[in-house]
Formats: C-alpha cells, structure tokens, sequence
C-alpha cells in the first residue's frame, strides 16, 4: 500500500509514500485516489484507509490546497478547511502531513530539536514550486520550529522521471538563470526543440545545496509506472477527463 524510505526512519516518526492500490475508487481514479480536488466520492474512505494505516485519526490526516508556491504553513492543530500553501510544517504529535502528487515531486523532512524532540515536514515540489523555492521555505519553517539543520533528512518520493518529462528549449531558461549549473538536469529530446528534465535530480540539488546532509531518492517514475502511480501527464497525453492523486505523510507519534 505504501513505501518508505531508510532516510526517515526515526524514532517517534512514521511515513509512507502511498500509490495508487490499496483503495475503493473506480474507473479513472482505480483505486487510492486521495485527491480532494476530484469528483470521485471514495476519497474520504480511501483518506481514512491512509490514516488508519499510520495510526492517525482520520481527521487529522493534513493535506493543503496547493498552488505550487513557495509557501509553507506551520500546522498546529486540525483545520476545517484547506489553506493555499505548498508545504507544512509541525512539532506537534499526531498531526499527518499529506502532500499530494500525479508527476510532482513530494518530499518528507525529518529534524531534531536540540532536545532530540522532533519536527517533521512535506512539500509539494513541482517544477514551479521547486524554482521558487519551496524546499528551502519548508527547511526555513522546521528551523524556526527548532530544528537543528544539520539534523535534517529528507526523501524525495515517486515522481515522474527524465524520460518521460519532454519540454520546451524555452523551458530551461529560468532555472539556468538561476543557476548555471541547473544545465545538467536537462538533455535533448528526440524531438526538436524540446529537451527532457530531471525533476528529482533538480529537487536533489537544491536540497543539497540548501545543507541537507542526508537525502534519499526514490526514484520511481510514475508516468511509466501505471500499475503504481497516477499521472498527470500520462493522463494528458490520453485526453482522459481527470486523474488521481496519491499521498505522501508524515507524522510524529503521540
């Protein structure tokens, strides 16, 4: 139902990476669609199934609304409505933070106080919200929770992977303004005028040259994995009406 990563296991810490099996949904959305933003009524019952699985109480499952910014929310408690954010963070047991994703990247943070107590965090890095920097917000927001940096791990989970992620030359020209070295990440296509980019790569050296010291990758694509993972992209490329989301989350445990 889920994977995790040796990166994020911690004491008093839980994850998962979850797919797309394991769920009630039908047709498009087979079968863990955990996409609020979808007009499928089994995501609530496939939420439940995801909390039920890290000992949360379903209403304590965490997902944003997300606009792929930079914005990171510290989360103390419940909310009844979704906030526009692209990441959280907390210190408080019990609270799972749910990144949502068909292509993007999702990445899960784990630090420690100076008192070995520990703060978690989820962003939802797409290319955007990559490029304007939402995992340097998410370090940003566990610092300010008391984090210390050089305790920080992170993991990035399944995403789409190079091969499978055409874009235009005109692509590349924000990242290499940004940073030269963003170059590597990007390779000719088969078709003319475009290039392929390595998103997890991207997501990786930015995490890296933040001062994570410790970063796992991975490295499921999940356009070409159907049996897996929903795709945006794939999705697009068939001209089908929507698509499902899965969940990565975090969680301390109470």
């Amino acid at each position: 139902m889920f994977v995790t990563e040796e990166t994020l296991k911690k004491p008093s810490v839980r994850h998962g990476f979850f797919g797309r099996n394991g769920g009630t949904s039908e047709g498009i959305y087979h079968s863990l669609n955990c996409g609020l933003g979808t007009e499928d009524p089994a995501v609530p019952e496939n939420r439940a199934r995801v909390a039920k699985a890290l000992g949360l109480a379903p209403d304590h499952l965490l997902s944003v609304y997300q606009i792929h910014s930079a914005q990171c929310l510290p989360v103390t408690a419940p909310w009844a409505e979704r906030p526009q954010a692209d990441a959280m963070v907390t210190d408080v047991p019990g609270l799972g933070l749910g990144i949502l994703t068909a292509d993007c990247a999702p990445v899960l943070f784990c630090g420690q106080k100076a008192d070995g107590k520990p703060v978690i965090g989820a962003a939802h890095a797409g290319w955007g919200g990559a490029l304007r920097g939402v995992l340097e917000s998410t370090l940003e927001g566990m610092a300010a929770l008391g984090a210390a940096p050089e305790t920080i791990c992170a993991a990035v989970g399944p995403c789409i992977g190079q091969r499978s992620y055409e874009v235009s030359d005109a692509f590349k020209l924000p990242f290499i303004e940004q940073d030269e070295a963003a170059a590597q990440f990007f390779v000719p296509s088969d078709t003319p005028g475009h290039l392929r980019f390595d998103l997890p790569g991207y997501v990786t050296r930015r995490l890296m040259l933040a001062g994570v010291p410790e970063i796992s990758v991975n490295g499921s694509d999940t356009y070409f994995n159907e049996m897996d993972y929903f795709s945006y992209r794939r999705t697009t490329h068939r001209g089908e009406p929507d698509y499902g989301r899965q969940i990565s989350v975090i969680v301390i445990s109470e």
